[in-house]
């Protein structure tokens, strides 16, 4: 018989800078072992510019004040800030029997379905990972896979400050339009959304979640 999954944990990280959370994921995948839990992480990024192993540094036009940082994930150039809800699964996808194709399918599933609980009709587009609606994107992602187990993972735009994006070209592409749910006529309170956006993702990879009050350690940049 194969062995039961154990629950996937959810940490609730709050409002904390990019790069101690990105480090503290690291750890987790480094030290982590085919009897460790999976978890989730919920979290609201400070604002920040994100490019990724293949991200061209050309599309980050005029980053100013907020901080641009050169990142292990898959893509080019993202931005994070308030107003939008980050979810990074650790996952082992061995033990889940997912590939890689199926991961990202499914975290795209969980935000199309997610918009489809306030009648906003989410699509995927050839080529352009994510989630958009009428042509402009609401939901980005970015992965790592290390030894079978991810890490980074999805952004959803719930009600955010959209001028930053202004400031680069979404994804490498220039004239990409960003949407929101507020935008679109959803709710605009995080409260709203984390719950929905997290049971669709338990959904799509058959977890139980359990949450946890303890954060990672977050202490160390290193």
């Amino acid at each position: 018989m194969d062995p039961v999954t154990p629950a996937c944990l959810v940490r609730e990280l709050g409002r904390q800078l990019y790069e101690p959370v990105w480090r503290a994921m690291q750890r987790f995948t480094d030290s982590r072992d085919e009897t460790s839990a999976d978890e989730i992480w919920v979290v609201e990024h400070d604002p920040v510019f994100t490019l990724g192993q293949a991200g061209k540094p050309e599309h980050v036009l005029a980053p100013g004040d907020i901080p641009v940082l050169q990142v292990d994930r898959g893509g080019q150039v993202t931005y994070h800030g308030p107003g939008q809800l980050v979810m990074y699964p650790l996952f082992d996808l061995k033990r889940l029997k997912v590939g890689v194709r199926d991961y990202v399918c499914k975290i795209e599933q969980s935000m199309i379905d997610t918009l489809a609980e306030w009648n906003i009709e989410g699509r995927r587009k050839d080529g352009a990972p994510g989630v958009y609606v009428a042509g402009a994107k609401i939901g980005a992602l970015g992965i790592r896979v290390r030894r079978g187990c991810t890490f980074h993972g999805l952004a959803f735009n719930i009600d955010m400050d959209l001028a930053p994006w202004h400031r680069i070209n979404p994804c490498g592409y220039q004239g990409l339009q960003v949407t929101t749910l507020r935008d679109l006529g959803g709710p605009s309170g995080m409260a709203a959304v984390k719950p929905v956006l997290l049971e669709k993702l338990a959904a799509q990879f058959g977890l139980v979640l359990q949450a946890r009050d303890q954060l990672p350690d977050l202490a160390s940049a290193a």
